[in-house]
């Protein structure tokens, strides 16, 4: 069956929509609110807001999907800065969902976004005096390479695969290291897994960690830079997080290994590992 086929749009709680994958086993966003997610976990921590008053703005958004966390920077960055000139590169495994999103009408942003929107779905680039972009299709192991290799180096970097147990293969140390490269020296990493796991790859990657505010659910998200300033502070129970098992990495040393080799690595290293049981950590603190 063609993918398109079996994409069904799902209304969130703030009258946006979102996706379902049978693939994943999961909707593209928390259905707490889809733009809300948009804008509250990858844009506003990233503070695109603030750097608007940049002449050029460099963003990377990893899984790229519908489109929506692109759609609400650019609209929040041109809302503060209409001459702010944008340099995006998103990275997509399937240009079906962002066509779909973008043809179906699923992004409630204003007219001017979601004419750049279909543009880039249908045409992969965009050249205008204020947005230069690109869709990379394909994985994004190897593309996150080719990204690295340009010298690109962004502002923002939104990092929204399906969640580790599914995807496990762009959370790993290596996908993370490569990723890191990309992030320019006073730039910031957002994402809304606070995974243990995630956040050992992302310190290992040689990057600075705080949370994020929960949007949606109890959970925070995760707050990444080169720099060890302005970040939220971890929780002395996330702190204690990171020494359990839940926090050993999945790792991938040749970015090609499959979900399931990469996961019984996991599970090898866990068991060998010596860190404390996670089901301790939760006694202690949901008990």
């Amino acid at each position: 069956m063609n993918l398109t086929q079996e994409l069904t749009p799902t209304l969130t709680a703030d009258g946006s929509f979102t996706l379902f994958s049978p693939e994943f086993n999961q909707t593209f966003h928390s259905l707490h609110g889809a733009r809300q997610e948009a804008e509250l976990k990858f844009v506003e921590p990233t503070r695109l807001v603030e750097k608007a008053h940049q002449p050029v703005l460099k963003l990377l958004d990893i899984c790229y999907g519908l489109g929506y966390n692109t759609a609400a920077a650019l609209e929040a960055i041109w809302a503060a800065n209409p001459d702010c000139q944008v340099q995006l590169l998103g990275l997509e495994l399937s240009a079906a969902v962002p066509e779909f999103a973008a043809t179906r009408g699923l992004l409630s942003w204003s007219e001017p976004i979601q004419q750049f929107a279909k543009a880039l779905a249908s045409d992969h680039q965009i050249q205008t005096h204020r947005l230069q972009a690109r869709l990379l299709i394909g994985d994004a192991r190897q593309t996150i390479q080719k990204v690295c290799k340009s010298g690109f180096r962004a502002d923002g970097i939104f990092l929204d695969p399906f969640s580790p147990p599914y995807c496990p293969q762009l959370w790993t140390v290596e996908f993370l290291g490569w990723v890191a490269r990309c992030l320019s020296y006073s730039g910031r990493l957002s994402t809304y897994s606070c995974s243990a796991a995630v956040r050992t790859a992302l310190r290992e990657a040689g990057l600075h960690i705080g949370s994020t505010e929960p949007v949606g659910r109890r959970s925070p998200g995760t707050l990444a830079s080169l720099l060890a300033v302005d970040l939220p502070q971890l929780s002395q129970q996330e702190q204690e997080h990171l020494r359990t098992r839940a926090a050993v990495p999945y790792r991938d040393p040749q970015l090609c290994d499959s979900v399931e080799t990469i996961i019984q690595r996991r599970r090898s290293e866990q068991q060998t590992c010596g860190l404390e049981l996670t089901s301790l950590w939760k006694k202690r603190w949901f008990a």
